[in-house]
């Protein structure tokens, strides 16, 4: 069954969304990176052994992880799709594109974002989770904050996680603004606070998250 573009455009919106919500956990757990050394360590270290040992908390990764998948294939399909269509439009009507840049270049930004999670993935994920030589802290915790700590001493890495962070905040920018449109906050007046709302998420998230990687490699 072919599904229709509102109906690509809600489940994109839905999934987008609970991956927001994600992403506000996320970076909450994560501030303990910002706090002194001594007291990242065994908070962040915690932290991590709490979010593998949860039940309710697995769950939810696992979901985080269909919500992910769900939201590239809808996304890669919807943009063909966009895209046959426009070309017949601008081939027949000779139509000007007027998007903003930053909607004509979301592909782009989400193509980033995905090899980011590939590279996260595998930096942190993989080895907190698989690695038989990762070492234990003083709680006796799996040393996940080491492991941070060792990526971003290289300013490669580090400047890779800034471009990221960028394109995860143009990327929510847009993305979250269509999002609430696609469930119907399309009229004027929720419209211009949509944008607002958007706007200060993305960059608040991709701000601080940011930082993470810039503040433990300037403090070395």
């Amino acid at each position: 069954m072919r599904l229709s573009s509102i109906a690509y455009k809600t489940v994109m919106a839905i999934s987008g969304l609970f991956l927001c919500l994600f992403l506000t956990v996320h970076l909450l757990g994560n501030l303990a990176l910002f706090f002194p050394e001594s007291v990242a360590r065994t908070t962040f270290n915690a932290y991590a052994d709490f979010l593998t040992h949860l039940p309710p908390i697995k769950i939810a990764a696992y979901l985080t992880y269909f919500a992910v998948l769900l939201h590239v294939a809808f996304a890669f399909t919807l943009t063909k799709r966009n895209r046959a269509s426009a070309g017949q439009r601008y081939a027949y009507r000779g139509s000007v594109n007027t998007t903003s840049w930053y909607t004509r270049w979301m592909g782009v930004m989400g193509g980033i974002l995905l090899l980011f999670i590939i590279i996260h993935m595998w930096n942190f994920w993989y080895p907190y989770k698989y690695g038989h030589d990762i070492a234990l802290d003083a709680n006796g915790k799996k040393d996940l904050y080491g492991i941070v700590v060792t990526s971003f001493a290289s300013l490669t890495c580090v400047l890779f996680y800034v471009l990221a962070m960028v394109a995860l905040g143009l990327h929510l920018y847009q993305g979250l603004h269509n999002g609430l449109r696609s469930l119907g906050l399309y009229h004027n007046r929720y419209s211009v606070w949509s944008r607002r709302l958007s706007k200060v998420f993305a960059i608040i998230v991709s701000v601080i998250f940011a930082l993470m990687p810039i503040y433990i490699y300037l403090r070395g």
